[in-house]
């Protein structure tokens, strides 16, 4: 047309501007609001990416160096913090908003105890005394392996903590748990160190001490099994008094209880010393904002997806949440307290159950509750990136001192292992743990490490690989070994760290001793449950694969999570004893001294026998 003059194209200065001001970003920041922070229209920063060669959206995320890269171009000095302290930032500001500046009104909370020692001192049945019930009597070897939280209020009258709440945390004992100690003590505000009357100090009590030290929370130490004739507490006493932590009565600071679990000896006194230290501590948080926490322990549930134990920490925690616990996301479908019972809404100090993450979050990862889902989902990914290129450059990364050392352990042979756990703590400890254990001759390595049953991807992969499977806790789905068998991989459950770790070391040096191998026999779907008196709890089940014989060794399985191991104790056919029913018909299975059966739940029928290793081989 003539007279029409084309406006001028948008040219960007290649001059960066000069550092005036400075701006606080987050990780995963995106192109929208680093355009919002710096004052600037989105396009023109999506412009300025492109001279880069960064092809961006306005909602995608940047990362942090890019985004600080842009910044200072723009004039503008940056300060980079987590997505956490940003959270945390935002509802300090927002309730000094709302109160003109006025103090937040914080209100006392329970504190969160750990109990922490060696390994068989009676951590968790002093623990099953206070709360009346039997957790060590459902551990594998008698021995904790996981984190419980649990909630306590106390009960007697008499005492003056009367209605008093206590949150505990029962940490393992054994060695291999160092890193879930760690985490315990971070996460709580007094130790209770347990040590037993008839043993005294262990490697793993003067480790409890320098956890406790490192976190800076007080210690109460509780002295186990005083009611055993060849108790000696005063030994406990000196013997830790030599360590830093003197007794009141010897003129110390340290507060020291004689109790006995098996007994139920000074169990309230112990609790008034926990609620007396914790007045001393003035713990305080403020329920009207939005939820803070951590994760103890996470795992893969078949029926419900992924599930965390999480501690609230400060903060309400209400069901429909949106939140980012590391680099997953979610909204809380449902909570459940320790006991199992549904919870609407968990206060500050509160051990939950939370369902409705998108994936696995990792044990001590920050849980945040956000209001805006999107947010939460940017975040989310840009870890879940940044996790995976770390990842990505850990494995493919090599080095001329690599290459040497490659040459050099030429002759070295190694163990490839497909890891499979019940929970992601325990698969954490023991990834840790198999790296410990390679020496000159044997290299371990964990080509995968995860939460859940064996699947059928778990053995193709360590057909492809020539890897062994190992299951702590867990079992192989069916068609998993059905598949195992064809493919001739070699499948090793534990249920006890040590065995799983005196197993590998004899291996490795080639002394594996005779060794308990099962037979399948088959399994039986449990589809209703009866009391019955003087009898115990019956299984009314179908069998769907194999048989099941009255002599069998059976294992009760819970979305293929092992939860008892034991015998049966009756077989029947209608009203008549049977020595086996095979498949396809109805039965009545009672477990010897066992009665946490439910419907749904999976009866696996074996025997073992003992084989020389080298027929294994």
């Amino acid at each position: 047309m003539k007279g029409f003059v084309p406006p001028p194209r948008l040219s960007l200065s290649n001059e960066p501007q000069p550092i005036t001001r400075s701006i606080t970003i987050t990780e995963g920041i995106s192109v929208k609001d680093l355009a919002e922070k710096l004052g600037l229209r989105a396009k023109d920063l999506i412009a300025r990416l492109l001279t880069r060669g960064v092809f961006a959206t306005i909602n995608q995320t940047l990362d942090t160096e890019l985004a600080s890269e842009m910044a200072r171009f723009f004039g503008a000095d940056t300060n980079v913090i987590t997505f956490e302290e940003q959270a945390a930032k935002e509802v300090a500001d927002a309730a000094a908003g709302e109160e003109g500046g006025a103090a937040v009104e914080t209100v006392p909370r329970p504190p969160v105890v750990t109990i922490m020692g060696h390994v068989d001192h009676g951590k968790t049945t002093l623990l099953d005394s206070i709360r009346s019930t039997d957790v060590a009597g459902g551990e594998a070897g008698g021995i904790t392996q996981h984190i419980g939280a649990y909630k306590v209020t106390i009960q007697d009258k008499q005492s003056p903590a009367y209605g008093r709440q206590i949150v505990f945390l029962d940490t393992p004992g054994h060695e291999a748990f160092t890193r879930m100690r760690s985490r315990g003590a971070k996460a709580t505000d007094i130790v209770v160190l347990v040590v037993a009357a008839d043993d005294g100090v262990m490697p793993q009590t003067i480790e409890a001490i320098d956890h406790a030290h490192a976190a800076e929370v007080p210690i109460i130490v509780a002295v186990n099994k005083v009611d055993k004739p060849d108790a000696l507490p005063d030994r406990v006493k000196k013997q830790l008094a030599d360590r830093g932590l003197m007794p009141e009565d010897w003129g110390g600071t340290t507060v020291f209880v004689d109790v006995s679990a098996k007994q139920k000896t000074n169990l309230n006194l112990l609790m008034e010393m926990i609620c007396l230290v914790a007045d001393l501590q003035e713990l305080r948080a403020t329920p009207e904002r939005p939820a803070t926490g951590v994760v103890l322990e996470a795992k893969l549930d078949r029926g419900r997806g992924p599930v965390a134990t999480v501690l609230v920490q400060n903060g309400t925690l209400r069901a429909s949440d949106n939140f980012v616990v590391g680099n997953v996301y979610g909204k809380v479908r449902a909570m459940f307290d320790d006991r199992g019972n549904s919870l609407e809404v968990a206060p500050p100090s509160t051990p939950v159950e939370i369902l409705g993450m998108e994936g696995l979050p990792q044990a001590g990862d920050q849980f945040v509750v956000v209001a805006d889902r999107e947010k939460a989902r940017g975040v989310s990914e840009y870890r879940e990136q940044k996790a995976r290129e770390a990842t990505l450059a850990k494995s493919s990364r090599v080095s001329l001192e690599g290459l040497a050392e490659q040459i050099k352990t030429a002759g070295t042979k190694e163990l490839n292992i497909i890891l499979k756990g019940d929970v992601g703590g325990s698969v954490e400890v023991l990834v840790d743990l198999l790296a410990k254990l390679s020496n000159d001759r044997v290299r371990l390595k964990v080509l995968r490490a995860g939460v859940g049953a064996i699947t059928e991807s778990d053995v193709l992969l360590a057909s492809a690989s020539n890897a062994i499977i190992i299951g702590f806790n867990v079992r192989p789905e069916r068609k998993a070994q059905e598949v195992a068998d064809q493919e001739k991989v070699d499948i090793r459950l534990h249920s006890i760290i040590y065995e799983l770790q005196d197993e590998i070391k004899r291996a490795m040096t080639g002394l594996l001793e005779p060794t308990i191998k099962e037979t399948y026999q088959g399994r039986a779907e449990v589809l209703e449950t009866f009391r019955i008196p003087k009898v115990g709890t019956i299984a009314g089940s179908r069998v769907t694969d194999g048989l099941i014989k009255r002599d069998s060794e059976v294992r009760l399985l819970r979305d293929n999570v092992v939860v008892f191991k034991g015998k049966v104790g009756s077989l029947r056919r209608f009203k008549d004893d049977a020595s086996q029913v095979t498949n396809g018909m109805e039965c009545g299975i009672s477990i010897a001294n066992y009665g946490d059966i439910k419907a749904g739940d999976v009866i696996e029928a074996f025997v073992t026998e003992k084989i020389a290793a080298e027929a294994m081989a």
